[in-house]
């Protein structure tokens, strides 16, 4: 249940993304995934056959290392025969008590002779000795430290030797203590036990080798192990170590091999190495081969290294071309959205930039055509309209005569003036001023100042019918006064203060007119009172009326509902979007302890 619910989360989530989300998340998802599982499968290819790889050139390693312990095994073979073609002299080592002097002398310079044959065999080697039957030893060395020869007898390595059934042998490796320098490091002995024509014990033959002798490998050869990190482990019969590939490239000591010998040759490998084993032909020596898998892991981890720069300048590169794409799609989209808002905003502009030949630019045209044929229509039907009540206004300016209008009206103050009425002329001549503002003909320019001077003498002839309760003061800068504005916009609002806010005849209404200048450079006129104010309910209901101004601009139904209701505040705010735009207004709002403040937001012009 809870997982089914996640899911529709999902889909939700997913359903709601911004396009140009689907659209990337899209792209992404269609060229990660393939990425991804190929660059999986050419790691995990190229991981197992690094491992392959190394584990051929391991057995190749151990082959040639077999071939070269054989050939070793053979050559010394032979070297430590090569003593035998002097049988005889060999097996009268053991009488030197027989001997005399002058024979004995001859004996041992033969015996030199014979190891300094032998040591000339091979370059590698440093001492020969040759132990007799009664325990004697005879030795030759092409180095500087001689050997101590009861030291020699005491060795468990020879004890041991002395005692195997073994003819040609090889020991592990072992300390230089019987040397008189007493050395550091360790050397591997070669030799044979030797016998006389008839089977008898005549001695044994010892070589003493440095154990790197052992095995002489190319030079690419030890590149190559050393890259991999391989380990060669040479051991006998005995199990004993004669030779460790660390301890000749000098990462090991030989004292540390002699120390742990044994745990190198029994130790299985496990995850953490390679093991390959080997031995030569006949199995005198065994042959064991390690790779570390930190080392193979390294070169994996380079691998996958390698793999995830791939993939993150793949996915970089991706990103950006699904970016780029995406844009290309969704721009004009997002135009026509915005185009569209404009439109629901009563702003029909079509979109100017021009588009692809693509299914969606030939959408935006079609758009734009559509776009063009509203506001085209609207135009007319608003054109049609303001003609309309234009020819009205002209035609009842044509009824209303203004010369006869403004003669009779004179010819009435004259008569009130003869029968000494000054009140009744002044108020005529009040009115025939504000005719001759309303409908006269000076120009198509109405100024604030006309519109002052308007709404002044409306004022003056309800001082007149009120015995002077109305005061106007003015605070309107001389350059606005200039400034232009449409027809009867003060005089109404004035009006609308007298009507709802005069209540207390005891009492004098003030009503202030102030122009300001916004930071914009428009023109702000705050008209103010202190009359009676407004009631919460009345306040929210011409708000209410105010705020469908912007909506109700383009009707043409005239409305039959009274001023009262506050339509004239509302034809107001009507006719200032019209003529200037939706971005100046008019706004009301209750005064400060009493009272309303109305104000006018028009352009400087």
């Amino acid at each position: 249940m809870v997982h089914n619910r996640w899911i529709r989360r999902a889909i939700l989530m997913i359903r709601n993304m911004k396009f140009q989300t689907k659209l990337i998340a899209g792209y992404l998802l269609a060229c990660l995934i393939p990425l991804l599982g190929v660059s999986a499968i050419i790691f995990h290819q190229s991981a197992a056959g690094l491992e392959d790889s190394s584990q051929e050139f391991a057995s190749l390693y151990t082959s040639q290392i077999r071939t070269t312990l054989n050939e070793f095994i053979k050559e010394y073979d032979k070297v430590t025969k090569s003593v035998l073609v002097d049988s005889e002299l060999i097996y009268k080592l053991g009488d030197e008590r027989r001997l005399s002097m002058d024979e004995l002398i001859n004996q041992r310079v033969a015996v030199q002779r014979l190891l300094m044959r032998v040591a000339y065999l091979k370059q590698e080697i440093g001492t020969v000795m040759l132990v007799s039957r009664d325990n004697n030893v005879y030795q030759y060395t092409t180095t500087t430290s001689r050997v101590n020869e009861n030291m020699v007898l005491s060795q468990e390595w020879y004890k041991r030797l002395r005692n195997s059934g073994d003819t040609f042998f090889i020991t592990g490796l072992h300390d230089r203590s019987y040397y008189e320098d007493k050395g550091a490091g360790a050397v591997v002995t070669v030799g044979r036990v030797l016998f006389s024509s008839n089977g008898a014990y005549a001695g044994m033959l010892l070589i003493d080798l440095d154990p790197f002798t052992l095995l002489q490998l190319d030079h690419d050869f030890v590149l190559a192990r050393d890259k991999y990190g391989i380990s060669v482990i040479i051991s006998n019969r005995q199990r004993e170590i004669i030779y460790h590939s660390d301890a000749a490239s000098g990462r090991l000591s030989w004292e540390q091999v002699l120390k742990s010998g044994a745990d190198y040759i029994n130790e299985s490998g496990g995850q953490d190495r390679i093991v390959l084993s080997g031995s030569t032909p006949n199995g005198e020596l065994l042959i064991k081969t390690e790779i570390p898998r930190s080392k193979l892991l390294q070169k994996i981890n380079q691998i996958k290294g390698m793999t995830v720069i791939v993939i993150l300048m793949s996915c970089l590169i991706i990103t950006l071309i699904s970016l780029a794409l995406s844009y290309t799609i969704t721009r004009p989209i997002k135009a026509l959205r915005r185009s569209m808002k404009q439109a629901e905003a009563g702003q029909y502009v079509p979109i100017e930039k021009e588009q692809a030949n693509d299914e969606i630019g030939s959408l935006v045209n079609s758009y734009n055509k559509m776009i063009i044929t509203i506001r085209t229509l609207i135009e007319d039907v608003y054109i049609a309209e303001i003609k309309r009540r234009q020819a009205k206004f002209i035609a009842l300016q044509n009824q209303i005569n203004p010369h006869m209008l403004y003669n009779t009206l004179e010819s009435i103050r004259m008569k009130a003036l003869v029968k000494d009425d000054e009140e009744t002329a002044g108020m005529i001549k009040i009115l025939a001023r504000m005719f001759r503002l309303a409908l006269g003909k000076e120009g198509r320019h109405h100024s604030i100042k006309h519109e002052l001077e308007y709404t002044a003498n409306y004022l003056q002839l309800q001082n007149i019918r009120f015995d002077n309760m109305f005061r106007l003061e003015l605070r309107i800068p001389d350059e606005m006064l200039h400034c232009s504005i449409i027809p009867l916009v003060l005089q109404p609002i004035v009006e609308n203060s007298i009507n709802h806010g005069f209540v207390d005849y005891s009492q004098p209404m003030h009503i202030e007119m102030e122009g300001i200048w916004t930071e914009e450079g428009d023109i702000l006129i705050r008209i103010t009172d202190d009359g009676a104010g407004m009631s919460q309910e009345k306040q929210e209901e011409l708000l209410a009326l105010l705020g469908d101004a912007e909506s109700d601009k383009y009707k043409l139904e005239e409305n039959s509902e009274p001023e009262s209701k506050g339509l004239g505040l509302k034809n107001i705010a009507e006719r200032i979007k019209l003529q200037y735009g939706d971005r100046y207004d008019l706004t009301i709002r209750p005064g400060i302890g009493r009272g309303t403040v109305v104000e006018i937001l028009i352009p400087k012009l």
